[in-house]
């Protein structure tokens, strides 16, 4: 029922929307459907969000402004009673080595204050619990963990000397001022191979350090002491975050490896702090158990005097089991969460609260769950509302979106065809709409009819990596393999890490970020553009740099940017259109050259479905069309791939292997971010990857991609410590009479 203080938005023009009016019910859960880029985003985050956001962040001094992050006013006319919101996004919540699950949910405070009250022997007050106070860490790894080990044999060839370059980092090579620092010690016969250096001598070039040399050569810094290469390393690339670290990151990656440290065992802490204990288990010992066992340690303290704190780690551990990540440990670090993970452990700081009248703001909250974890996360978004909150969800799982309040669909399709209303009202009304939506809510999902023979079989066999409990699979051969189960539950340990080590030719297609510059776009990843700028240059008798925003035809102002951006310190930093170029990036004189009457700027504006109209040149219509068949034909040209979700850039990487033949492909959840209708297409076209004699594996929970599988792979039947073996293997239609196969139950619903 729509009130009057309802939010209203008037006139939302960002991105593809089409001067949108829309009306949204406050204290009830609204989820937003429709195709992937039709407009749900560009009107939820970019335009709802992004408003509250920025006159929110107006309330504070202009000192505190400056250090908050800065939104630029939507493209809307107006935006009426908007509560601050609160964005349950994707981005992860990064951090570094010393940012962990127990840290950023405040679980990890709670035990250092628990240790400290009754905790034997007494060694401090809760900071010195802290791995990341000096009077707490382990003096060895400072509270990581972890040490980095230099591979020497990676380091040095030993078949040559050092005049002849024995050591083998970039800035060692013959000629380089810290190659000098060897040859000129009068330590070394530097013409002498390493293979024949004595022990003695090995050590010294290694590791001796803090000595003058006593018979130098010319070149030698008369006031220096001597520095082996593996501490200078260490000093130089490991200790600091230095330019030269990021510099030269390829050649440290390949010399260093990180190992337990031996001194704390990983524990983080000093000797002195690990002798602490309750009830056998130190701090450590709690961080390295998982949720679900934490747990059951932390409700065997009977201890009275402590019983807030305990009765409080209980309830924050059990919102991370509802949240379907019991699997996790407390010293998990941050920066290895998926997108998913972070989102929910976000969900579960605010579970806590005691606000109300707040704008709850989530982006696919199902992603990376089983549908049995989709479950528990509804009742944990009807929670959020119950308690006088207005929730708003950007959703594709059917699941989620029959929770809803309020229904919004955007369409009828993507990009340019998008951006329009197309649907207001409850979710029982979507089902009897015409919209593509409820279509596919109303359809009944088959299993696949005709299931494919395996031309072989490839075998795993007693996989015991993390919670894998010696378990042995086959897969077959040139057929399409489901691997489902919790999250949690092994599904990636079996197949991302254990599967490689069987078969190295393995081709991941995952959601990971395309390495490039920030100047990169569609256009350029697909390598269509090269061509593009010679066919302008040909046809206009002009030198192809000419077209490139990176080169010469730049526009001076924005340097081929498009876009100015100023930063007005106490206030927000303003993006502007370049009005030297008008946003079109180019000279002048660029853009006064055409091609089929449109200039370089058009082309880039285009979208993949108007560039495959314009060109027929087999090198750039067959990339065209591949973007086109894996559902990116809404995306322009020249959209930069930083502003690519993750469902879109793991479409891209799949696009460029359509014509693959004879390979051994695994995608990890494909359908992130896909509309049933995109999930689909992307059947088809996996089922076109198998056809062409490859094997596909697919690690998967969407129900639609399971049952079209030929193959099922199942394990649980939980997550972490209570997962890790086969539930099922078979046909997936087999899995209903399958008792232990909790996907097999939600396959037969």
């Amino acid at each position: 029922m729509i009130k009057e203080d309802d939010i209203r938005v008037v006139g939302g023009r960002e991105k593809n929307l089409k001067g949108v009016h829309v009306t949204i019910p406050k204290k009830q859960i609204t989820v937003f459907v429709g195709v992937s880029g039709s407009g749900k985003s560009a009107l939820v985050f970019d335009t709802i969000a992004a408003e509250s956001q920025r006159q929110f962040n107006e309330s504070y001094s202009s000192f505190i402004r400056n250090r908050l992050p800065h939104y630029g006013q939507p493209e809307v006319d107006a935006i009426e009673h908007l509560p601050a919101v609160i964005v349950m996004n994707q981005k992860r919540i990064g951090g570094n080595a010393r940012s962990t699950v127990g840290t950023v949910t405040d679980i990890y405070a709670l035990l250092r204050l628990l240790f400290s009250r009754i905790g034997t022997p007494f060694v401090g007050y809760s900071d010195v619990f802290s791995f990341n106070n000096p009077q707490g860490m382990c003096p060895d790894c400072e509270g990581l963990g972890k040490v980095k080990d230099i591979n020497v044999d990676r380091l040095i060839d030993r078949e040559k000397s050092l005049n002849e370059g024995a050591i083998l980092f970039p800035t060692f090579m013959p000629g380089d001022v810290r190659w000098k620092r060897y040859v000129c010690t009068g330590l070394f016969d530097n013409d002498k191979k390493l293979k024949d250096y004595t022990d003695e001598e090995m050590d010294t070039l290694l590791h001796k350090s803090g000595f003058k040399p006593p018979n130098p050569t010319e070149g030698w810094p008369p006031t220096s002491l001597y520095e082996g290469v593996i501490p200078r390393i260490k000093r130089t690339y490991l200790y600091k975050d230095s330019r030269d670290a990021k510099r030269y990151q390829e050649a440290i990656d390949r010399i260093v490896s990180e190992k337990l440290c031996a001194s704390c065992c990983g524990g983080r802490l000093n000797p002195r702090v690990l002798s602490c204990k309750i009830n056998g288990k130190s701090i450590a010992d709690c961080a390295g158990m998982q949720v679900s066992e934490l747990i059951r340690f932390i409700r065997s303290i009977r201890e009275p005097d402590v019983q807030t704190v305990t009765d409080e780690i209980v309830k924050r551990l059990g919102n991370l089991l509802a949240v379907g990540l019991g699997y996790l440990s407390m010293n998990r670090e941050t920066p290895s969460l998926s997108g998913g993970e972070s989102q929910r452990i976000k969900m579960v700081r605010q579970l806590g609260s005691s606000l109300s009248d707040l704008l709850y703001i989530f982006d696919e909250p199902s992603i990376g769950l089983h549908p049995h974890d989709v479950n528990t996360i509804n009742r944990l978004l009807k929670q959020l509302r119950d308690k006088g909150n207005t929730v708003l969800i950007v959703e594709h799982d059917p699941d989620v979106i029959q929770i809803a309040d309020y229904v919004v669909e955007m369409g009828p399709r993507a990009g340019t065809h998008g951006g329009e209303v197309v649907f207001q009202g409850s979710f029982h009304e979507l089902l009897s709409s015409p919209t593509l939506t409820a279509g596919y809510l109303n359809r009944h999902l088959n299993f696949k009819r005709e299931i494919r023979k395996p031309g072989g079989w490839l075998a795993i066999e007693h996989a015991t990596m993390n919670n894998l409990k010696d378990i042995s699979v086959r897969i077959p051969a040139g057929v399409m393999t489901a691997v489902t189960g919790v999250a949690g539950s092994g599904k990636s340990t079996l197949i991302r890490q254990v599967l490689p080590r069987y078969y190295p030719e393995a081709i991941f297609i995952d959601q990971g970020a395309i390495h490039a510059s920030n100047r990169s776009n569609l256009a350029t990843y697909t390598d269509i553009f090269d061509t593009i700028r010679t066919l302008f240059a040909k046809e206009n008798r002009v030198n192809s740099s000419l077209f490139s925003f990176n080169s010469e035809g730049a526009c001076p102002h924005c340097k081929g940017l498009g876009i100015i951006s100023t930063d007005l310190a106490f206030m927000d930093t303003v993006s502007s259109i370049c009005e030297a170029c008008e946003g079109k990036r180019y000279t002048e004189q660029v853009l006064s050259y055409r091609f089929r009457g449109k200039s370089i700027s058009d082309v880039l504006a285009m979208t993949v479905e108007d560039a495959l109209n314009m060109f027929h040149e087999k090198e750039i219509e067959t990339p065209l069309k591949r973007l086109k068949e894996v559902g990116l034909g809404y995306l322009t040209l020249g959209q930069p791939l930083s502003t690519l979700s993750g469902g879109e850039l793991q479409r891209a990487k799949l696009a460029a292997e359509l014509e693959g033949e004879g390979n051994l492909y695994v995608l990890d959840e494909p359908t992130t971010g896909l509309h049933m209708s995109d999930v689909e297409l992307l059947i088809g076209l996996m089922n076109r990857l198998v056809e062409r004699g490859s094997t596909l594996i697919v690690i998967e929970h969407n129900l639609q991609v399971i049952r079209q599988a030929d193959w099922m792979i199942d394990l649980g039947p939980g997550a972490g410590e209570e997962g890790g073996q086969v539930m099922f293997e078979g046909i997936p239609k087999d899995s209903i009479d399958c008792s232990a196969s909790i996907t097999g139950r939600y396959l037969g619903l």
